[in-house]
């Protein structure tokens, strides 16, 4: 697993900064959970960063995976999570590559990159490309940043690869503490118009759940 600061990256003037990571230092200080569906469902906090140092010529391919961060499974009990066992079998690791691929450093570097539509699924049959947890293992997010001018040719070129401890979650098919659903309520935009003026918390969880 690689910790807040470090990379294994080839290309040493790449960097890679978690433009939200205050953000998601809150969540990840109570332990962060992410709710995974059937059909698919985005993150919350998003993973979104911004690039330096790379060729504002040459073409780059971005992508996400999510690997496991040992190899145990969790409940929550007692309010905290605790480890009940050896971890389910992994399916192996999908990679989801932003939409923008490939696109130019000068395109990557201008503006902060949001990974907003990837989505998290339990279904192992999947078709649409989402990224396939089990629920109630811990996974850690990476960004890989390989220069190709297509996806055809990624393979054979080198990934420069990024994480940030931060990102580190729980995937689950319900919340299981409080205050990460209140945070969620708190800090989602989604969620925001339904806080503000008082409408009944099983919208706003309704709202959660759509997004």
């Amino acid at each position: 697993m690689l910790s807040t600061g470090q990379n294994e990256s080839v290309d040493k003037n790449i960097k890679i900064n978690l433009e939200n990571r205050d953000l998601w230092q809150k969540f990840h200080s109570i332990g962060t959970e992410m709710i995974i569906t059937k059909t698919g469902r985005r993150m919350f906090p998003v993973i979104k960063c911004s690039l330096e140092g790379l060729d504002p010529h040459a073409k780059y391919i971005l992508l996400v995976d999510l690997v496991p961060v040992d190899d145990c499974r969790y409940k929550y009990h007692n309010s905290e999570w605790v480890v009940t066992g050896k971890a389910e079998p992994h399916m192996p690791g999908r990679l989801y590559i932003h939409p923008d691929s490939p696109a130019s450093g000068a395109h990557w570097m201008k503006q902060p990159v949001p990974f907003h539509k990837l989505k998290l699924t339990n279904n192992n049959l999947d078709q649409n490309g989402h990224v396939i947890l089990n629920s109630m293992h811990k996974y850690q997010p990476r960004i890989h940043v390989v220069q190709a001018n297509d996806i055809f040719t990624m393979r054979w070129n080198t990934f420069n690869t990024f994480a940030f401890e931060e990102t580190i979650f729980i995937g689950v098919t319900a919340y299981q503490n409080e205050q990460i659903t209140q945070l969620k309520i708190d800090n989602n935009p989604f969620a925001k118009g339904f806080r503000d003026n008082g409408m009944a918390r099983r919208s706003v969880l309704y709202l959660l759940f759509l997004n």
